[in-house]
């Protein structure tokens, strides 16, 4: 078994003018995706908004230097995670199918797989 880290990405101002009713079906939908990836969800966060964020930039002459904000500026914000163990990428990829982000025309979902401590990159 392989683990893959499902990232999930949108615009952040569309999640945050979400209607309460919208958010609980967001939240249903994202229960439901635990409920039937059972034991192969080993994780998973919603991360705060990219303004709550701190980028540390490496720096030749001294040490990295703190910045408020994500490190890169984009239009799709790092939204949360899924951490899944799967067979391979063919099953990371139907499970990453059953998030709600994947239907939704203002968000994605990036599948990459981790590398274990100890073993070379793929």
């Amino acid at each position: 078994m392989a683990k893959y880290l499902l990232l999930i990405y949108g615009n952040e101002q569309t999640w945050e003018a979400l209607s309460e009713q919208e958010l609980t079906d967001l939240g249903a939908a994202h229960a439901a995706f635990a409920a039937a990836a059972g034991d192969a969800l080993l994780a998973g966060h919603e991360l705060r908004p990219t303004t709550t964020a701190t980028t540390l930039r490496g720096s030749i002459s001294g040490p990295p230097t703190p910045t408020d904000g994500p490190f890169a500026e984009t239009k799709e914000a790092l939204g949360g995670f899924y951490l899944v163990e799967a067979a391979d990428l063919d099953a990371a990829l139907a499970l990453a199918r059953l998030l709600p982000e994947t239907s939704a025309a203002h968000s994605g979902v990036e599948i990459r797989p981790v590398n274990e401590p100890g073993t070379a990159p793929a």
